[in-house]
């Protein structure tokens, strides 16, 4: 079975149109509508479609509508493949239905093509930034990190309900999270809709995009500041002892340790203790026996000392981040049920209310 969820915040009637066609195309999928605290006239067509409508009381944003509706499915239908599809329109119902047919064993993702001239700015901008973040984190090139319509299969349910996030930056950190598990993710090719400039998203380029990049910006500046430490010493203890090694060892050793603190309490917010020590020590001995690698081949073939730290640093910063984020600084998170407040209305279980 398949349960179709749709996370809904003031929809007009393209909803129960698209439900309708879904309806049409294969009567066996059951449909799931989360109202994201904007009830309304249209989800009663949602109703008499035959749909499931789940009710948040408030707004809490698209990630806590979707974890809701996952919360749900695990609840009431246990072994169902989930799809998940936007409510503007802008997923065709043939292509809701190809990504249902397609859920495996992993995660399908609805990609689209940035190429044309109807698509808008922002969203080129804002996927191609999206996408070269991504495969720098997991080395996983994916065409299209913020398409709404993707399949789930069921086994995944459990772990999408630890990943945090309750707006728009929770669709992303399900790629990244998904990416460094090693589930198998398939992209399957679908059609470029956008409806009026796509005025009808709720995103906000500036504060949502804060949320979506706020690690990696705090990463950026934090390695900036080390950096600014590590080159100060370099040149300084290069000046004092004019010996190459002893002057990236003890400079690394400096910025090192005021790295561990800032990323450890200020970019991942992580506890201290003997892994995290330990994995970033591993991690800084790694990187620099290759600054001592890189710098030495950079000067041996005439590059300044100034010119070959710079280099390197560029060089080895992706690898840096990577790790921390996904080995060193590692949250161990426990599920939890997000939902506080549920009004389930239409088809199984109407009129019951959960409370968390």
């Amino acid at each position: 079975m398949t349960v179709v969820l749709v996370p809904a915040y003031r929809p007009d009637g393209r909803l129960p149109a698209l439900l309708a066609a879904l309806r049409r195309l294969d009567p066996r999928l059951d449909l799931l509508v989360v109202d994201d605290g904007s009830p309304g006239p249209v989800l009663e067509e949602c109703r008499a479609l035959g749909a499931t409508v789940l009710h948040h009381g408030v707004n809490r944003g698209k990630g806590a509508a979707l974890r809701t509706g996952f919360a749900h499915v695990a609840l009431v239908s246990p072994g169902s493949a989930v799809v998940t599809a936007d409510a503007d329109g802008q997923h065709l119902p043939e292509d809701v239905v190809r990504v249902a047919a397609a859920v495996g064993a992993g995660v399908v993702l609805g990609v689209r093509s940035f190429g044309g001239d109807d698509v808008p700015l922002r969203s080129r901008v804002g996927n191609r930034v999206s996408a070269v973040l991504v495969r720098a984190a997991t080395g996983r090139a994916l065409v299209d990190t913020q398409t709404g319509l993707r399949g789930f299969a069921p086994d995944l349910l459990p772990w999408l309900l630890t990943v945090t996030g309750d707006r728009f930056e929770y669709e992303l950190r399900v790629l990244l999270e998904a990416a460094r598990r090693g589930t198998p993710i398939e992209q399957l090719p679908i059609a470029t809709v956008y409806l009026e400039g796509n005025a009808s998203s709720h995103f906000s380029p500036v504060r949502d995009s804060l949320r979506v990049y706020r690690p990696l910006a705090l990463f950026l500046l934090s390695s900036l500041s080390a950096f600014v430490v590590d080159l100060g010493a370099l040149l300084v203890l290069g000046a004092l002892t004019g010996s190459l090694w002893v002057s990236v060892v003890g400079a690394r050793l400096l910025s090192g340790t005021v790295n561990y603190q800032v990323n450890r309490r200020v970019v991942f917010s992580a506890r201290g203790g003997r892994r995290t020590v330990l994995g970033y020590a591993a991690l800084a001995g790694s990187l620099l026996a290759a600054n001592l690698a890189l710098i030495s081949a950079l000067t041996w073939l005439g590059a300044s000392l100034l010119a070959a730290k710079l280099t390197t640093e560029v060089l080895l910063v992706g690898i840096s981040f990577t790790v921390q984020r996904c080995a060193v600084f590692r949250r161990r998170r426990a599920a939890r049920a997000p939902d506080r407040q549920i009004v389930i209305s239409g088809g199984p279980g109407a009129d019951l209310v959960t409370r968390r």
